[in-house]
């Protein structure tokens, strides 16, 4: 389980096949410090365990599922990815519940300044856009953000300089894809109500 609240921005150093899976080398920063093999770690939003740690490099393994249903399917040597790490039972809920187990990707429709701050629209695939609720919560590529407008399959989020300059979003570019994470509380509200899809 985590927050949504991106701990730091990692650097790929490697996207290796291994059997029928796949291995991920990421370089961290101050992150690695209590970073142990069998952890979970959010990968873009992706909860992913380690399997080796070298000195600042973490190694994760990675599903082929996984790879092909998120955007580290475009991971290569030099990207960024946003990392967050568990949540504690003592720590703080900063953002909102997220598991790290991706709906799909939104693809990015618009992006770019806004006064101070930044604007980030995208659109779904069809039958996500049914958890998009304004003022909702929602994670893009692990970072929990809250929605702004609703239109459709395209929802916008607003994005502050500090989260601007801490994650990956400044790398991205319209026509880029985000990997979405909708409300979890949402879900199971339409579980519960017997809600068909």
């Amino acid at each position: 389980m985590f927050t949504g609240i991106v701990e730091e921005a990692g650097v790929v150093q490697a996207v290796t096949r291994r059997g029928k899976g796949w291995s991920l080398e990421v370089e961290v920063g101050s992150i690695v410090d209590g970073v142990k093999i069998g952890d979970s770690v959010a990968v873009n939003g992706c909860c992913l365990t380690v399997t080796e740690v070298k000195g600042k490099t973490v190694v994760f393994d990675l599903l082929d599922e996984t790879k092909e249903k998120t955007n580290l399917q475009s991971a290569q040597v030099g990207s960024r990815v946003n990392l967050e790490s568990s949540l504690r039972a003592d720590g703080k809920v900063g953002g909102h519940f997220v598991t790290g187990h991706i709906d799909g990707t939104a693809r990015v429709s618009k992006w770019g300044r806004s006064g101070e701050d930044w604007e980030l629209e995208a659109e779904v695939p069809e039958g996500l856009e049914r958890y998009l609720v304004p003022k909702g919560c929602v994670a893009i590529d692990g970072i929990s953000l809250t929605i702004g407008r609703v239109e459709g399959r395209k929802f916008n989020v607003w994005i502050i300089p500090h989260t601007y300059e801490v994650t990956t979003l400044r790398d991205r570019k319209v026509g880029d894809k985000v990997n979405l994470e909708c409300d979890l509380l949402a879900k199971y509200v339409e579980k519960m109500s017997g809600v068909k899809k």
